[in-house]
C-alpha cells in the first residue's frame, strides 16, 4: 500500500479496511486480519494498525472479540458506508462540482466515465468469479 502525505497512515488504513468491507470480502460477521497480520502486511507499526481498529470501532464498523480478535459487525458495512459518505459530501463534492462547472462537463459524459470506470474495474471479467460485488 502506498501512504499518501496529505491523511494521517492510520486514516489510509482504516479506509483500506472500510473499502474491504463495502466490497464484500470481509463480510459482517467475518474475522479481519490481525493487527500483526495487518502491519506486516502494510509494513507498518503494530500500533498504527491497532489506532485504524479502533477507528473503525468507535464508528460500529468492527467490534473486538477479546483474545480472538476484530470481526466485521453485523452492520459494519453500512456503518462504513455511511461514514465515507458524509466524509464525501463534507471534503470531496465541493471541489468535484467546481471542477465540472468551470469545465463545463454534462451530466452525460459524468456518467458514461463513471460507467467506463465501474466495468474496467468492478465488474467481472468473462471468466472470472466477480469478487466485487
Amino acid at each position: 500500500m502506498k501512504f499518501r502525505d496529505n491523511e494521517a497512515i492510520y486514516l489510509q488504513i482504516a479506509a483500506y479496511v472500510g473499502q474491504n468491507i463495502l466490497l464484500g470480502k470481509w463480510p459482517a460477521e467475518q474475522k479481519i486480519p490481525s493487527v500483526r497480520d495487518l502491519a506486516i502486511e502494510l509494513e507498518v507499526n503494530l500500533n498504527t494498525v491497532m489506532r485504524s481498529y479502533e477507528f473503525l470501532e468507535s464508528l460500529g464498523a468492527i467490534y473486538n472479540k477479546r483474545g480472538i480478535g476484530f470481526f466485521v459487525s453485523p452492520d459494519g458495512h453500512e456503518k462504513v458506508k455511511a461514514f465515507r459518505k458524509e466524509k464525501f459530501i463534507q471534503q470531496d463534492l465541493h471541489d468535484f462540482f467546481n471542477n465540472v462547472y468551470l469545465l463545463d462537463i454534462s451530466p452525460e459524459e459524468i456518467l458514461k466515465w463513471y460507467q467506463q470506470f465501474k466495468k474496467a474495474n468492478y465488474e467481472p471479467k468473462p471468466g472470472k468469479k466477480n469478487e466485487n460485488k
